[in-house]
């Protein structure tokens, strides 16, 4: 069983004379301002890790904010929400990054410990060996210097130096000990020779060569960190065995320069910083999210409805005046057929009683708003699904109350077939004929519902009394006729709602003996469906709008009231003039891969922003779009005085302001021609052409059934010409 609540028209008639992104954006204040459920909060969360990865740190400095309005207004769409946050931010945009290089005079080097290689030379002037020392550092330093030119500063130089480094103490340990090895004795003779006899100058040339070539580099090895800092090109090695106090075992080292940074105010600071974002965000610079579009199978629906065997469906609607019992009758009908178990409708006497409404537990299985159980009256359209041996039926349950007419208008436009409930106890059907229940009954009739079930409600109240009920049966047929409905098309019979008597089963009550008719739902199984143009352009009238899922955050639901639609189809909406794709549809809540008119469907649309979707909006196929019109002319049935006025138009779920600005003609009642042109005033009863315009455009073609309404109460009903 489904039970969906219809979102009411009611509610907030301003928000059908905005702009439609001020309807969109004032149901939807964003994800700050509205009290968000725990799955809304998961989406939330999820998505906006989403939006920050798709975004790169070209948008890093989007505030969180933004991204969850976005996603919010989006329906968690973060293909959308992403577009939308590029359009309305600056990308981080900085002039290529400069290397810092550092002046040669800044430059220091690290000696070891102990005294200088090769001793002072005679009054303060540099030793052999001192100057080949540095002659060979400074060529060190010149090769350096001119791999650092050639080398590209961008964000890659980082990533490359992290990979250079690393950590290795054998390979330093073995290094070392090579060092040893080779040079340990030769320093021990040297040092001998300088202590107890006279220098060998061409022994002491050799052994110097030899030491250079162990200790080509003096200065002491930059750490880990400064050798990334300063993006060096040999890899870096770091020593863990103890400081040597031998200068004959120090490691070589690359040149290390300690550099003043030139930027020096936070407005430069700021611009290392966007050069180095900018760099990281390279890599995704290119990066782009195509929306996904589901490609048509191209499927022939009409051939594969017609090879299907299925029962037939059917939509009705229950109305009536105020407290005839109409929801109480239908959860009666529910619970008989199966569709709601005891314990629910125990659960719901309990709660009833606790509240001193005892006898409203059925009319609960409908009426599940706090306010409608609070009040006792349905407020809103509230649909139920049950099924027959034969028939699917869907019940549109409308409130009766003369404030929710809009609302009982739009549940009538999908109905097949009408349920008319009447209050059999003394007094109540006499106010109920002067009330809602002729307007009604007016209504229905006038937006095309032909067939009727009139429905003697609370029989039991007059000890089901056969006089009370061929008298209700009279007057019914009399008012009824005049609103239109052929006599062959009208049943009674008689029940109680409370009870279940001819609902289901025959009421046992030996007062009943009199009725021989069929019950409620044997009546309901032989009214015949609809037939529906299957093969024509398709029609479908949005009833409302609502997240599906994180999957499907943009939904729709309605009849198909024309043509028929598959998965991968292309709609547009009027009259925004948009176009959205299928990517897929439920028939009856059950997912399927085509529809037909008649079925009551749910789309998930893609490929349209939500601001371009509202309800009362058709969908329909762009090769045979519906008009979307300002000014019309229609052939109305008067039902108070009319005149050049304002009104409150409605067709379905849709109602705006208009103005009839100008009576055409009087008609003949019954032969449609023109009696008198131009009359000032059109009486109850009378049939007229007039011209309607309207404050907004709204999709309309002819022979739609239109309702004029004013200070609530309905003046004229009619179609378009």
């Amino acid at each position: 069983m489904s039970n969906r609540r219809i979102k009411s028209l009611t509610a907030d008639e301003d928000d059908l004379l905005d702009d439609y992104d001020d309807d969109y954006y004032d149901d939807h204040e964003g994800a700050a301002g509205t009290e968000m459920t725990d799955e809304d909060r998961e989406q939330m969360r999820i998505g906006t890790a989403k939006v920050r990865q798709a975004l790169g740190l070209a948008y890093s400095k989007v505030p969180i904010k933004d991204i969850e309005d976005a996603l919010w207004n989006y329906y968690y769409d973060v293909d959308q929400s992403v577009t939308y946050l590029k359009r309305t931010h600056k990308a981080v945009t900085a002039p290529p990054h400069k290397k810092m290089t550092t002046p040669s005079h800044k430059e220091h080097s690290v000696l070891p410990r102990g005294r200088l290689l090769g001793g002072t030379g005679k009054d303060g002037k540099m030793s052999k060996l001192q100057a080949l020392a540095a002659k060979r550092l400074q060529q060190a330093a010149q090769k350096s210097s001119a791999s650092e030119t050639s080398k590209d500063a961008t964000g890659g130089d980082y990533i490359e130096s992290f990979s250079r480094l690393r950590f290795s103490q054998a390979k330093s340990g073995a290094r070392q000990a090579e060092n040893r090895a080779t040079t340990g004795t030769d320093s021990t003779t040297l040092e001998a020779a300088q202590a107890h006899g006279p220098p060998n100058p061409e022994g002491e040339k050799t052994k110097e060569e030899d030491m250079i070539l162990a200790n080509q580099e003096l200065r002491a090895k930059p750490s880990a960190f400064a050798s990334v800092l300063t993006s060096l090109d040999t890899p870096v090695v770091v020593d863990a065995s103890p400081w040597p106090e031998s200068s004959s075992s120090l490691s070589t080292s690359t040149s290390f320069a300690f550099s003043e940074p030139t930027a020096s105010t936070p407005k430069a600071k700021a611009k290392d910083v966007d050069n180095a974002s900018d760099d990281l965000s390279s890599p995704f610079a290119e990066v782009s999210i195509d929306p996904v579009k589901v490609k048509s199978k191209n499927i022939n629906v009409v051939e594969e409805y017609n090879k299907t065997t299925h029962k037939k469906a059917a939509n009705f609607v229950v109305i009536g005046h105020v407290d005839a019992g109409k929801s109480t009758l239908m959860g009666r009908l529910l619970f008989d057929l199966g569709a709601v178990d005891q314990r629910t409708i125990d659960m719901y006497k309990k709660e009833a009683e606790s509240m001193g409404k005892g006898s409203f537990a059925f009319a609960w299985v409908l009426d599940e708003g706090t306010e409608e159980r609070e009040r006792g009256v349905t407020m809103d359209i509230a649909t139920n699904k049950f099924e027959t041996e034969k028939t699917n039926f869907t019940i549109l349950d409308a409130p009766g109350h003369r404030d929710f007419v809009p609302n009982m208008l739009a549940g009538a436009t999908q109905a097949d077939f009408a349920v008319l409930v009447i209050d059999a106890s003394t007094g109540n059907f006499e106010s109920g004929l002067k009330g809602q229940t002729k307007e009604h009954a007016i209504l229905v009739r006038s937006i095309g519902v032909q067939k009727i079930i009139v429905v003697v409600n609370k029989m039991d109240m007059v000890e089901w009394a056969k006089d009370r009920f061929d008298d209700i049966q009279q007057q019914a047929v009399e008012f009824l006729v005049n609103a239109g409905f052929q006599t062959t098309n009208i049943s009674f019979v008689p029940c109680t709602g409370l009870g279940g008597g001819n609902i289901l089963n025959k009421e046992v009550d030996k007062e009943a003996a009199w009725y021989t008719g069929p019950t409620l739902v044997e009546l309901l199984d032989s009214s015949e469906p609809y037939s529906f143009a299957l093969d024509q352009p398709f029609r479908m009238t949005i009833n409302d709008k609502f997240r599906g899922g994180v999957q499907n955050p943009l939904s729709v639901s309605g009849r198909i009231e024309v043509g028929n639609l598959q998965i991968g189809e292309t709609v547009m909406v009027v009259p925004s003039g948009e176009t959205a794709n299928v990517k897929a549809l439920e028939v009856d809540d059950e997912p399927q891969e085509w529809a037909v008119a008649g079925q009551n469907v749910i789309l998930h649309l893609a490929g349209i922003d939500p601001i371009h979707l509202k309800i009362g909006d058709v969908l329909c196929s762009p090769d045979s779009p519906v008009p979307s019109v300002t000014e019309f002319k229609a052939k109305l049935l008067s039902h108070d005085y009319i005149y050049p006025m304002t009104v409150d138009f409605h067709r379905g779920r849709l109602h705006i302001p208009a103005h009839v600005s100008k009576l055409i003609a009087r008609l003949d009642n019954a032969t449609g021609e023109p009696v008198k042109k131009k009359p000032k005033i059109i009486k109850p009863g009378e049939l007229v052409r007039v011209q309607i315009n309207l404050e907004q455009p709204i999709p309309l073609e002819a022979l739609a059934c239109v309702v004029l309404r004013s200070d609530g109460e309905t003046i004229a009903t009619g179609t378009v010409e």
